[in-house]
């Protein structure tokens, strides 16, 4: 009975007591509202809010009133301050990060500090593709966070947010840390710490702290179908951040590496076809032409297992470990091609703002039976439009291997079991010298997107 009695004093001792952290670290946690022209909705990073409830009813009047009587929701278009997110000072000389998105398309930039002092700050530089930017204001003696390790957190770790959601300023959350280097899509140069801490709308841009009290990342993101939390939050490693503020402060714009690929996922088919214990690695779906990727020698078809002696486990590993890489370097690659383990160096480009594309010809009609498929020479006009350089099209797919592999009209076949198709004949040579039983990439591309799918002949 006693042994029963003690458990939950147990277990509330074990939580972690978060008022000194709070109190060391609120000071340097800072509001950050923009001048533009405002609309009669608020913008959001989760979208446009708007005065209704989860189920579309009116929220209560308590919230109504707070909202209508924030400037933003005045009528007519006018400039206005807008609540909308938060920041943190990394210098005492009034150096402050927040995220892109907080501060888009502003006029003005205000910063309210802890103190309640107002300033107007200065964007030295924002990075969209990292959704971080770097503030300045004109102070002095500001009170600054502890900067941590984000590569040292580690699954189930104790993180806490502060900041001003929906214009609470330095609310406080807490939560565990519930994955690390999660790749997010259409975000592929962040490796985000994915939370369960509660993050809404204005608590972007704040930090996220470990228990040493140190920023481990800025809250940037909420996964939601409500538009509220809904208990997944990712943030910006502090290492990536810090990297990205350091060169907008010296050179105002950011740098990445670049190597020139179009990649896709491994899976347990293709991993067979291209002789894998496991599914692992980027697939190199296209080389772009006139890329580092190209002048170092990789090749469609390869799949990347490590750069730099570290392992890429998923596609999405690829993306930021070549972006951190710096121009100019040289990086090393452990790739299987051909069923063989293969080491490729190349040197790391810069990554430009539009990626360059290129072409060339074929030739006539036929059928291969074999594989179910009716396939013609490539259209040409198609050439210049989808940046293909050979290859044969499908023009109807029958019951038989194509089918079962997923093959649809209007695909068109670049490469099969590691050869370049260039003609009809030359496809048909290579289909009727393939493996029974057994799975051999099939390079085709679709509507322009290039993809690898695994072909297996029964």
């Amino acid at each position: 009975m006693l042994a029963w009695l003690c458990a939950p004093l147990v277990n509330a001792a074990a939580l972690p007591d978060f008022t000194e952290l709070v109190e060391e670290t609120s000071p340097a946690v800072v509001n950050i509202s923009t001048v533009s022209r405002s609309e009669q909705s608020l913008s959001t990073p989760f979208g446009q809010f708007e005065f209704h409830g989860p189920q579309g009813e009116d929220v209560p009047e308590i919230f109504r009133h707070f909202f209508r009587d924030m400037p933003q929701f005045r009528e007519g278009p006018r400039k206005a301050p807008r609540s909308l997110g938060s920041g943190f000072i990394i210098s005492s000389d009034g150096y402050i990060l927040t995220n892109h998105h907080v501060i888009k398309d502003a006029e003005e930039v205000l910063v309210r500090l802890n103190d309640r002092r107002e300033l107007q700050a200065e964007v030295i530089g924002s990075d969209e593709r990292t959704d971080v930017a770097l503030l300045r204001i004109d102070a002095r003696d500001l009170p600054v966070v502890k900067k941590g390790r984000s590569a040292d957190l580690k699954v189930g770790e104790w993180v806490l947010a502060i900041g001003s959601p929906f214009g609470f300023d330095h609310s406080v959350t807490a939560g565990i840390v519930s994955a690390t280097e999660r790749a997010l899509a259409n975000e592929t140069y962040v490796p985000f710490i994915q939370t369960d801490v509660a993050i809404n709308p204005g608590n972007s841009g704040g930090p996220l702290f470990n228990l040493e009290g140190e920023v481990v990342g800025i809250n940037s993101q909420i996964y939601t179908r409500s538009g509220g939390f809904m208990g997944l939050s990712f943030a910006i490693p502090i290492d990536v951040a810090m990297d990205v503020a350091d060169q907008l402060k010296n050179q105002g714009f950011v740098q990445r590496g670049w190597l020139g690929v179009i990649i896709q996922e491994v899976n347990r088919d293709l991993a067979e076809s291209f002789g894998l214990k496991k599914p692992a690695g980027a697939l190199v779906a296209k080389v772009l032409p006139g890329s580092p990727a190209q002048s170092g020698g990789l090749q469609e078809g390869d799949v990347i297992l490590k750069l730099n002696g570290k392992s890429v486990e998923l596609s999405s590993d690829l993306p930021p470990l070549v972006g951190r890489i710096k121009p100019g370097q040289t990086a090393r690659l452990e790739v299987m091609r051909s069923g063989r383990r293969e080491v490729v160096e190349l040197v790391i480009g810069t990554m430009p703002d539009e990626e360059q594309q290129a072409s060339r010809t074929a030739d006539k009609p036929a059928e291969t039976g074999r594989l179910g498929l009716v396939v013609a020479p490539l259209d040409p006009t198609l050439k210049d439009k989808w940046a293909i350089s050979s290859g044969v099209m499908v023009q109807q797919v029958m019951e038989g291997a194509g089918l079962q592999a997923g093959l649809v009209r209007g695909d068109v076949i670049t490469m099969l079991n590691g050869q370049r198709i260039e003609t009809v004949e030359q496809f048909e040579q290579v289909a009727s010298s393939l493996p029974e039983g057994r799975s051999v990439p099939l390079r085709i591309v679709r509507r322009g997107s290039p993809l690898f799918i695994a072909l297996k002949i029964e």
